[in-house]
């Protein structure tokens, strides 16, 4: 069982690091579903390309494309 510190500080085990791949200055998420809390390893870059399908309109420009997009919600 681990405490808590007053900063809400808790020491991740060794063993669960080692098991996982954690290691001192890597960035964790923390997410809270149904009352439970998850920590998981961040892997920088992991996202990188995920909207390379999205293309630009070249036959627009930046004030024509927000207006185009602000009439799109009304």
């Amino acid at each position: 069982m681990h405490k808590v510190s007053a900063k809400r500080q808790v020491t991740l085990p060794k063993e669960l690091c080692d098991k996982t791949g954690i290691t001192p200055g890597d960035y964790v998420e923390i997410f809270e579903y149904l009352g439970k809390i998850t920590v998981i390893k961040k892997v920088i870059g992991s996202s990188k390309g995920s909207l390379s399908y999205l293309k630009a309109r070249s036959d627009m420009t930046d004030q024509e494309s927000m207006a185009d997009a602000i009439n799109d919600r009304h």
